[in-house]
């Protein structure tokens, strides 16, 4: 089936099976889900519930073992490893638990270096300045700081700015908060609210912390591979208002 207008990504049936050695691992048993257009949406489950590897396979860095895979009316399956990779550099953010910035460079100069890959996509659209992508997760005056010098939510929101300075289609944050605090995670969730309500990217974060799919528009939930439920959230908040 093919997308509708509105998806921007799009699994179908897809399974994701790791062989190793006599072991057979099915990290994903036949999952539908789809990222819809400026939507904020919060897959979660357990730790082997299998949303990692969902992430993976939405985002190109992984394939499915059967199943198809869209981005808007491109079919993604079976494309070889170039495009897959052209498909991560233009149009998709990626957000780790652990920040991986370079710590020989400044806080700007790591977004910098996305926003000068990013300078010859061919769709017209041009990515942020990196001083602007800092001061919209908060750190302009932090800008020219190593991250050594920076706590690890202020780390975790230069990853942000990195991963939203292309100006991508989809944003995919797995565990953003797994590595912080709870009065840390708070501030990292605001700032991907901010960007979020700011310049629409559709988002999707992936957690086990039931808490945070207060903020989502919609929560996916897994368990054991398989979407358990899908419930459209109709009392949205704010990051300051989740009950954690």
């Amino acid at each position: 089936m093919i997308p509708a207008a509105d998806v921007v990504l799009r699994l179908e049936h897809v399974t994701k099976t790791y062989v190793m050695g006599d072991l057979r691992v099915d990290a994903l048993r036949g999952v539908d889900v789809a990222l819809h257009r400026g939507e904020l949406l919060v897959l979660l489950g357990p730790s082997g519930s299998g949303k990692s590897t969902l992430l993976n396979i939405l985002g190109a860095l992984d394939v499915p073992t059967t199943g198809r895979a869209w981005f808007g009316y491109e079919e993604l399956t079976g494309a070889d490893r170039d495009r897959l990779t052209e498909f991560r550099r233009r149009h998709v953010g990626f957000v780790f638990q652990f920040y991986n910035l370079i710590p020989s460079l400044t806080a700007k100069e790591n977004v910098q270096l996305v926003t000068d890959i990013a300078r010859d996509r061919t769709d017209g659209l041009q990515p942020m300045a990196a001083s602007e992508a800092l001061e919209l997760v908060g750190l302009a005056p932090r800008e020219d700081h190593f991250p050594a010098q920076l706590s690890g939510g202020e780390q975790q929101r230069v990853a942000i700015a990195r991963a939203i300075a292309k100006r991508p289609a989809v944003l995919l944050c797995d565990e953003p908060t797994g590595a912080l605090d709870v009065a840390t995670g708070r501030v990292v969730l605001e700032a991907l609210d901010a960007i979020h309500r700011e310049i629409g990217t559709t988002t999707a974060v992936i957690t086990h912390n039931v808490a945070i799919g207060g903020m989502a528009d919609r929560v996916v939930t897994l368990a054991d591979g398989l979407v358990h439920s899908v419930r459209e959230n109709r009392t949205k908040v704010g990051p300051k208002d989740l009950a954690w």
